[in-house]
């Protein structure tokens, strides 16, 4: 993140600034208030850029001309929705107005924001006062000398809003926001360099970000991805739409119903090169009892009552034949035998196509202190009938970011995901190694002498005590003397106190 000249980064302050401003109304109603200002300050920061251009180039071309900006894939936006006209009305009683008025006119002339951009400024229950503030607080915002500069930090400003709005909201926030150490564990491990990136409960879209910085991290290009996803809830949905647009990737096959994935598929035939996905835990009423003899059920009907095998079935089916999948799951997943489930998980291990599951500290979650794990899967693998699983206990791995939130710092998460290349055979890393109380790679018979049970604390078993070069004998002479010091002390205490109690007429 950037920093100011403080310790904290500019977008922590910049959250304060805004958060101050809310009064009376709710995070979960409020984030659609700022997030909406940052990208409208972002699209518009691109459409004056490329205004001006036009301008300077002096060619005879018309700024006005709305060709211009489609041809360089730029959002069209109508004069009075640009962030100069809108700031220069921000002390007017009619802001609200003027901003739904904006969010209007930019949607008629862009269809794919059609039904995305929130209209919720002219509301009583939000203060114009504060609301021109707002406005002031986000010009403000220095972002830089380059357009590119520009995009990239209202980028991060809005990934780290939603975090916040999340945090805020506890349990809800987790419904549309996964906290980064987890999404960056996922893609370290995956690496979608290339190919088709599937969520199928996409949330504000985290995942794909995630992808774009891992491919811009690594000089990769983000036209060599394309990102395919579906959202239950409308208003989460939106804010996906506007953060993938913020970090220029196509959302199209961004998809929204109200019936939700599972019971309504919105991309049927997709067969993707990655998956990645954090599902709802343990979802009773999926409507499972509509779905009994469903083609996506290879390994086993999930149970009417949980949904957690419904959704793992679900990533396997969209896989292509090489592809790989990082679910996030509650550990019950790894273990219940109820309602057939024990069964499935059976018959995922025996196929091949389960790779590694990585038991998560708690605490990682806004919404949840069920202890979670992730699961990796790999078709390939599947293909080749290789059963052998890898196990990894990141169970006591992380830090306190907070009194409340754990989170992975940078070598967290290098250690966990060179364990799983290393066990794959990746590139430069080096040859595996189970290391006990953290990894272990077992077979297909060791996992089955557990029951299928896939616990990782049960396989990578207890961490090693560090040799310090001291015989053992040494060591029990030592704790022996140590042992009869004490209880020599214990016994001149005994004497003392019966002394002094016997000044006072106590006899013991």
């Amino acid at each position: 993140m950037s920093k100011n000249n403080s310790n904290s980064t500019l977008e922590q302050d910049l959250f304060k600034m805004a958060d101050s401003m809310r009064g009376a109304v709710a995070p979960s109603d409020y984030k659609h208030v700022v997030l909406g200002l940052i990208f409208l300050r972002y699209i518009s920061d691109g459409f004056e850029a490329l205004h001006q251009e036009i301008i300077d180039r002096n060619d005879y071309s018309d700024p006005e001309d709305k060709d211009e900006y489609i041809a360089k894939n730029q959002f069209w936006v109508p004069a009075e929705a640009r962030w100069s006209f809108l700031h220069g009305r921000s002390k007017l009683p009619s802001i609200g107005q003027d901003l739904d008025k904006a969010m209007e006119d930019i949607e008629a002339e862009n269809p794919n924001l059609k039904n995305v951009l929130p209209k919720v400024y002219n509301r009583e229950s939000l203060d114009t006062a504060a609301l021109g503030k707002l406005l002031d607080i986000i010009s403000d915002m220095d972002l830089g000398k380059t357009v590119e500069q520009s995009k990239d930090l209202l980028g991060r400003v809005y990934e780290y809003f939603l975090g916040q709005f999340a945090d805020k909201e506890g349990s809800k926030g987790g419904e549309f926001f996964t906290p980064k150490s987890i999404v960056g564990l996922m893609v370290e491990m995956i690496q979608p360099f290339s190919g088709r990136i599937y969520d199928p409960c996409c949330g504000s879209g985290g995942m794909f970000i995630m992808s774009e910085k891992f491919i811009k991290e690594h000089q990769g290009k983000i036209d060599n991805i394309s990102v395919y996803g579906q959202e239950l809830n409308l208003a989460t949905y939106r804010l996906c739409k506007m953060n993938l647009a913020i970090h220029n990737l196509n959302s199209e096959n961004i998809k929204w119903n109200n019936q939700g994935t599972l019971l309504s598929d919105a991309n049927p035939d997709l067969k993707a090169d990655f998956v990645l996905a954090n599902p709802p835990f343990n979802i009773s009423d999926w409507s499972g009892e509509l779905l009994q003899n469903d083609i996506r059920w290879k390994y086993g009907t999930p149970p009417n009552g949980n949904a957690n095998f419904a959704w793992i079935q679900q990533m396997i089916y969209h896989l292509s034949s090489k592809g790989l999948a990082a679910v996030i799951l509650a550990n019950g997943s790894l273990s219940s035998q109820t309602s057939g489930e024990g069964l499935i998980r059976q018959k995922l291990v025996e196929s091949g196509i389960v790779e590694c599951i990585v038991a998560l500290p708690k605490q990682l979650f806004f919404n949840t202190g069920i202890p979670a794990c992730i699961w990796f899967l790999s078709k390939e693998k599947e293909l080749k009938k290789n059963t052998d699983v890898l196990f990894i206990d990141a169970s006591e791995i992380g830090y306190m970011e907070d009194r409340v939130h754990r989170a992975f710092s940078k070598e967290d998460l290098e250690k966990i995901s060179s364990v799983y290349h290393s066990w794959k055979g990746d590139g430069v890393f080096p040859a595996y190694q189970d290391q006990p109380g953290f990894c272990k790679s077992a077979t297909i018979e060791e996992i089955q002498k557990h029951n299928f049970v896939l616990t990782p604390g049960r396989y990578v078993g207890l961490k090693a005590q560090e040799d310090d070069g001291i015989p053992l004998e040494d060591k029990i002479n030592s704790l022996t003397k140590t042992l009869a010091e004490q209880m020599a002390k214990e016994k001149e205490l005994d004497e003392e106190i019966k002394i002094q109690l016997g000044k006072i007429g106590f006899k013991i």
